[in-house]
């Protein structure tokens, strides 16, 4: 089951009690205080996984508790620390705090933590209260209690390759093709109902990750179709590959669909018209995509490809037109 949005409560170990004892041993009339501290209690701590893909097990528990302090001892015995109770969550994990837009932590790196409710701290023993006045203090301290928030987590794909288009564009085909991902394949609107991700081997030694959206709609920024449930898995992608089948099962316009599309994405964040975008014409194989092909790139003033992922046209200089523009953008962040 694949999650990627959810809310929990989050509340660190109790801090364990300071003890109250005196010494009282053979030969020593006047032990004095021997009360020790309170252990500290165990934090709740969010960590960045990356075998990790969803946060179903977050959805399957919406309470998570780390281990109190033990209280402390006479003999100056502190007691026994509580231990970390650590949570696994994808790497592209955002914290929120309780109102939803206060980010708290981008989990944006594999292994970034976060302390999402620290334990509490153990009380002092009366030992620590002794005086050369007050030779026999009393006094003692309770544990603190551990902190206690909500928080909602919400996952944000990382993959280096997008891809965009309406329903039925061939997205899942396509990541299926050039990876060794298994996305639900068939012939009706919205097959894909959450984002798959899958490694493309460009060679031995070079690879990528793909990422397909699910299809996109006109009103998908205001939530129409799956919309901005999915529209948020974008953010993070590298590169834009826009697929545009030439023969609509809804008997669209091609055209007029890329453009759909394109608009979607300005109105649901501006910046990402930015992003470098591959345009390619899927099904190749069927009459009339040839003549799309060449209305698109007329329009965008840019080579436009077609690629069929049934009989395999297409594939290897697309993959290598999508290294080149990662390499690309790798040579720009690095100057």
């Amino acid at each position: 089951m694949f999650v990627d949005r959810v809310t929990i409560h989050v509340k660190g170990g109790d801090g364990g009690d300071g003890c109250l004892a005196f010494r009282r041993e053979y030969k020593i009339p006047k032990g004095g205080p021997s009360g020790g501290d309170g252990g500290d209690g165990g934090n709740v701590i969010l960590r960045a996984e990356r075998n990790v893909d969803s946060l179903a097990a977050m959805s399957m528990q919406r309470h998570w508790k780390a281990e109190p302090g033990m209280p402390g001892k006479g003999s100056n015995w502190t007691g026994k620390e509580g231990h970390d109770l650590v949570i696994l969550v994808p790497v592209g994990t955002v914290v929120f705090d309780t109102d939803e837009t206060t980010v708290l932590k981008d989990l944006a790196h594999e292994a970034d933590e976060f302390v999402a409710g620290a334990g509490g701290r153990g009380g002092r023993g009366n030992s620590k209260f002794a005086t050369p006045i007050n030779r026999a203090p009393r006094e003692f301290e309770l544990g603190q209690p551990g902190e206690s928030r909500t928080i909602t987590l919400e996952l944000k794909v990382i993959a280096d390759v997008g891809l965009v288009g309406k329903p039925n564009a061939g997205k899942s085909t396509l990541l299926s093709r050039v990876s060794r991902a298994h996305p639900e394949i068939a012939d009706y609107p919205f097959t894909t109902k959450y984002p798959n991700l899958g490694i493309v081997q460009v060679d031995k030694d070079r690879s990528f990750v793909m990422a397909d959206i699910p299809g996109l709609i006109e009103g998908a920024h205001a939530g129409a179709g799956l919309g901005h449930e999915f529209l948020r898995h974008v953010e993070r992608t590298k590169v834009f590959i826009h697929l545009v089948e030439p023969d609509p099962m809804d008997g669209t316009d091609p055209l007029q669909n890329y453009r759909t599309i394109r608009e979607e994405l300005r109105l649901y964040d501006p910046s990402l018209m930015d992003r470098p975008e591959i345009v390619i014409v899927t099904k190749s194989e069927l009459t009339g995509s040839a003549e799309v092909a060449e209305q698109l790139q007329t329009e965008l003033g840019r080579p436009v490809m077609c690629i069929s992922a049934v009989t395999g046209k297409g594939l290897p200089p697309l993959i290598a037109t999508i290294w080149r523009e990662l390499q690309a953008l790798s040579s720009v962040e690095q100057s």
